[in-house]
């Protein structure tokens, strides 16, 4: 009953119409607005009506086309950018630097003897298995490869995979049944794997490998890593290769440089590697002007006629870029330099800073 007497109030007005004609309520408004233009054009003369209403007209005009422009705007979503170029003076980054070979094989050869003659060995039976069979008169140290020998998987017949051992003890993937004592099988026609026992030999697996290279390679770094990990660290250091050996110039922009400048640690898979500008105990070096000339140069001795013949493939440096004390991860991210070549490494920074709330 509410609603419907508003609206039939409502309904009456309407009908009555308004209390004011349109004139007296624009003269309302124009006496009582804080505007200024408005109130002049109705109490003041003739040609001042005239001048006070072009001026209003004209500064509503200007502010109807401001607000357009601000809509404008706001819709099409802009975005503002400021993009400067220029070099300003910044920290040199911290480089790391090692051989592609961890040790000196004159220092290590000792300690790979045994391994690298049942390397020999296995590389024969592998390439040349008839020619190894009839001339194997070398006396062998088998106790390396007792524990994770390498085998050939001859899969002629799928369901009945024979195993045969590359030093003549063939053993056969199910447990009833056997071969025939000097059957040979080549890498060509059989899978090369690494078998994996457990220490009372009753549970045994295999890895299989895409290539017989991979796997004697595999093979050869997994023995030698076990044998280096006997040795302690601070001996290993001494078989890797020395700073001053590595290292035979350096020149930071115009100012010479020497081994004695890097800082040495030692990596598991490439011995000593030395970081220049790490900025543990100095103050990292700046950059103040961009180019190669005003970068750090390098030569380096990679010694490659002391590689360790099979535990290397790569000749070269291994080099990582990084920033100041922050360790080098340089298996994961670092590149190679390659014997032999000139290599430069540009680096191009990137900042970006992000404006906060409006």
């Amino acid at each position: 009953m509410l609603v419907k007497k508003c609206l039939v109030k409502c309904l009456h007005r309407l009908q009555k119409g308004p209390g004011y004609s349109y004139k007296e309520l624009l003269l309302w408004y124009c006496n009582n607005t804080n505007t200024h233009g408005p109130k002049r054009i109705i109490c003041e003369g003739p040609k001042k009506k005239a001048v006070w209403f072009l001026i209003t007209l004209l500064f509503t005009s200007l502010v109807c086309w401001q607000w357009g422009v601000f809509i404008r705007t706001y819709l099409s979503w802009e975005v503002s950018v400021s993009l400067s170029l220029g070099f300003k003076t910044m920290d040199f980054p911290a480089v790391t630097i090692c051989n592609a070979s961890p040790f000196q094989y004159s220092k290590v050869k000792h300690l790979l003897k045994d391994l690298d003659e049942l390397m020999e060995a296995v590389l024969e039976r592998i390439l040349a298995p008839e020619q190894s069979y009839a001339n194997a008169t070398r006396t062998l140290n088998f106790t390396i490869w007792n524990d994770t020998p390498l085998v050939l998987i001859d899969e002629q017949n799928p369901h009945r995979p024979v195993v045969l051992d590359l030093f003549g003890d063939v053993h056969n993937g199910s447990a009833d049944s056997s071969l025939a004592p000097g059957r040979t099988c080549t890498a060509q026609g059989c899978k090369v794997a690494m078998r994996l026992c457990s220490l009372n030999g009753t549970a045994c697996t295999f890895r299989n490998f895409t290539s017989a290279t991979h796997a004697v390679t595999e093979w050869y770094q997994l023995q030698a890593t076990n044998i280096f990990s006997q040795v302690p660290t601070h001996k290993l250091a001494e078989m890797s290769y020395p700073a001053e050996r590595l290292i035979l110039a350096c020149l930071f922009g115009s100012e010479p440089c020497s081994y004695r400048n890097f800082t040495s640690i030692f990596h598991p898979d490439y011995g000593n590697c030395y970081i220049f500008n790490w900025g543990m105990t100095e103050k990292a070096l700046p950059s103040a002007n961009p180019g190669a000339e005003f970068g750090l140069k390098l030569i380096l001795d990679i010694g490659q006629e002391d590689y360790v013949p099979f535990l290397t493939s790569t000749a070269g440096a291994r080099l990582l870029l990084h920033e100041q004390r922050s360790y080098p991860f340089i298996k994961d991210e670092g590149i190679y330099a390659m014997s032999g070549t000139e290599t430069s490494i540009g680096v191009l920074v990137d900042k970006l800073e992000r404006m906060g709330e409006p």
